[in-house]
């Protein structure tokens, strides 16, 4: 016997992240919060579930947000991360001549760090595992790293040079594997997205490769200093991750209340939505 629908959330049909061929997500004549929230949904067994949505950290399907009590907070998190890696990335790249990373201290520990890491919080209340994971492990990251470049505040540098002899490989070496176990986690983040959208999951593929370069340019050294070139290909991918996370901040924002022009949601063919879209695609009259 089958349960009968819920009468306050749409059916299947009812739902659509916009128009299959163009990807965008239209909210004409669907309910408030489907307008509000971002592109949404499908149906998983008996409970309802929307489609994967990097404007929400969402990788795979979830319940759709009908009653909830707080804003998005994925947005701030993906825009604090999204700014703090665009300065990395262009030190990196040596934008300007700059070579010392001093004005990362203060965006990795307000914006990219505390802020990010609120973010994290506030997806964990409403229960996001994904997006409190991966929000809250970042704006730890950028803490960390303020703390480690933070001009004579800690001296982290400075005591890895003095156990050295006075010679900075040690820090090298140190930052390098600190960088490579952000790697790890970032790869493992990168898992979770195959089944997500084209954007969310390239935000963490090119976050991922700029932190196994930027492992890389400290480790494997040329003249006893870090590989310049490779670090400025990690601080390519950085800008590119970047704006990625600019973008699926910027999803998860603009709705037709708010903006003119929504972001397209480009969804993977294998994905629950892509599936949907070629089923409805075959089911139609030639």
């Amino acid at each position: 016997m089958t349960a009968p629908e819920n009468p306050g959330i749409p059916s299947e049909k009812d739902f659509g992240n916009g128009d299959i061929a163009s990807n965008t997500h239209s909210h004409d004549s669907q309910p408030s919060y489907l307008q509000h929230y971002g592109p949404l949904a499908r149906v998983n067994t008996t409970e309802s579930r929307v489609p994967a949505f990097g404007g929400e950290m969402q990788p795979g399907l979830y319940p759709p947000p009908q009653h909830r009590k707080f804003a998005n907070a994925a947005p701030l998190g993906l825009c604090g991360f999204g700014l703090t890696t665009f300065i990395l990335g262009c030190i990196n790249m040596g934008t300007r001549d700059i070579t010392k990373p001093n004005i990362i201290v203060g965006p990795a520990f307000a914006y990219g760090g505390l802020v990010q890491l609120l973010s994290g919080m506030w997806e964990m209340a409403i229960g996001n595992t994904f997006g409190a994971t991966a929000l809250s492990s970042y704006g730890g990251f950028w803490i960390a790293i303020a703390i480690t470049f933070t001009p004579g505040g800690f001296e982290i540098m400075s005591s890895l040079e003095k156990a050295d002899h006075g010679s900075p490989e040690m820090f090298y070496d140190s930052f390098g594997l600190f960088i490579f176990g952000w790697f790890i986690f970032t790869t493992i983040c990168l898992s979770c997205t195959f089944r997500s959208t084209v954007v969310f999951f390239s935000l963490f593929f090119t976050v991922d490769i700029a932190l196994l370069l930027l492992g890389i340019g400290y480790l494997c050294r040329v003249g006893g200093e870090p590989n310049h070139k490779v670090l400025k290909a990690g601080g390519l991918f950085a800008l590119v991750g970047a704006f990625l996370a600019f973008y699926c901040g910027w999803a998860g924002m603009a709705d037709n209340s708010n903006s003119f022009w929504v972001p397209p949601v480009f969804h993977f063919p294998w994905s629950e939505k892509g599936r949907a879209s070629r089923q409805k695609a075959s089911e139609s009259p030639a």
